[in-house]
């Protein structure tokens, strides 16, 4: 492995070397004995017909505080000597590390700050504070948190806890690995979401020892992607972070530890759209029952937009994380409807006269659609004195019957413009 440079107020505790092997996960998850959750794995039939493959879940979501992270949080506290214990811990995270750091801390008795950006969700904060941190809000994504948090610790001297670029982080990730051999032995490929990429290079060091055999791709969200371009140039490079629902992988910088071991492992790392992150998170609300958040969703988005039987089964998607604030859920469901082709906005030219709209309205319901909302623009330009836009919001059973519902208005003459 390449030598690369190594995070300044962190020197020490990398134990002198830069990547972990399946014995460092196994000596993780005896650490984790008693402390974690063994999240279960279920097979997603709906997937699976999408697929043409068996493709099985990785339930991270329903991990303690709600995504994989507490796995390494806790692995890496552990590891601290009693004199960093005494001296406390800082973190930064989006949401998923600082509750992982705050839980495995609390039950530890080591004093937690969390730098967490300052629009992160809600719950997620009043989570972190909840299990006992002092949570504190700066900039506008976990690359700023992450300089405010390093900050902290050359002032004070608390042991910055990475969220992702720490041998002892991968090692305690690595362990659902462990738990998906176990659980699915004939296993295949494992689709995981990325972002600064300690979950995807746990897995794959595991893997890469103890079945070789096993495919590891991972999932970057296409507009905070900072994987593909370091891959490219063969060492970590900051990517532009766009605007994504997947706050949990937005991450605009890989970590030297994991990115090393994604590199040597070659990893598969693949990107998806936010259209793709929305139907993918309503199909395993809707078809598997399971609430995640966006950047848990990654895989499965992966998954429902490759070509059919372009992954080798049995597949395991990781889950890797629950935590989505119910607002953020709302939209993301109202978007994924619109994705998958069940929600249709239309405006329709009428005459302005009683009676038009009652019967624009019995060609919607004849076509099938359910109205959700209508109401009327009489002042654009484009109308005339006697005529008038009905703005419709509807709700359709799938892209072929959205296509469907226009046709037929169309047919029956009425001016129809999707929105």
């Amino acid at each position: 492995m390449p030598a690369v440079p190594l995070d300044p107020f962190d020197l020490e505790s990398y134990g002198g070397h830069l990547t972990v092997t399946a014995a460092d996960a196994r000596a993780a998850a005896e650490m984790l004995d008693g402390v974690i959750t063994r999240t279960p794995v279920t097979e997603s039939r709906a997937l699976s017909a999408i697929t043409g493959t068996k493709v099985l879940l990785k339930c991270e979501n329903l991990q303690r505080a709600g995504s994989f992270k507490v796995r390494g949080a806790y692995v890496r506290l552990a590891r601290l000597s009693a004199a960093e214990r005494e001296r406390g811990v800082v973190a930064a995270s989006a949401g998923n590390h600082a509750q992982g750091v705050a839980v495995a801390a609390g039950m530890l008795g080591i004093d937690t700050v969390v730098y967490m950006p300052v629009d992160a969700a809600l719950p997620k904060v009043a989570a972190t504070r909840g299990y006992g941190a002092e949570v504190r809000l700066v900039g506008t994504s976990v690359d700023e948190a992450l300089a405010a948090a390093r900050v902290e610790a050359a002032r004070s001297g608390r042991v910055l806890i990475h969220p992702f670029d720490h041998v002892d982080v991968v090692a305690g990730q690595g362990t659902v690995a462990l738990e998906i051999l176990e659980q699915v032995p004939d296993v295949a490929t494992v689709v995981v979401p990325l972002g600064g990429g300690g979950l995807v290079a746990g897995i794959a060091a595991v893997l890469a020892e103890a079945a070789p055999h096993v495919k590891v791709v991972g999932v970057q969200a296409a507009s905070a992607a900072a994987y593909p371009g370091s891959l490219q140039a063969g060492k970590p490079l900051p990517g532009a972070l766009g605007a994504t629902m997947a706050d949990g992988i937005a991450v605009g910088l890989p970590g030297d530890v994991p990115f090393g071991i994604v590199q040597k492992q070659g990893v598969d790392v693949r990107t998806v759209t936010e259209d793709q992150l929305s139907r993918a998170l309503l199909a395993v609300l809707e078809r598997s029952k399971l609430m995640v958040e966006p950047a848990g969703a990654a895989g499965v988005a992966a998954i429902m937009a490759a070509e059919r039987g372009s992954f080798e089964g049995p597949v395991v998607a990781v889950l890797s994380g629950g935590n989505i604030d119910p607002l953020v859920l709302l939209r993301v469901v109202q978007h994924g409807l619109v994705a998958a082709g069940r929600y249709l906005k239309l405006q329709v030219r009428l005459a302005d006269r009683p009676g038009a709209l009652a019967g624009l309205v019995d060609s919607i319901a004849a076509a099938g659609a359910n109205i959700v909302a209508v109401d009327h623009t009489r002042t654009d330009v484009s109308l005339s004195v006697s005529e008038v836009w009905v703005n419709l919001q509807l709700e359709t059973k799938g892209a072929e019957h959205r296509t469907a519902v226009v046709e037929r208005l169309e047919s029956e003459g009425y001016e129809v413009v999707a929105l």
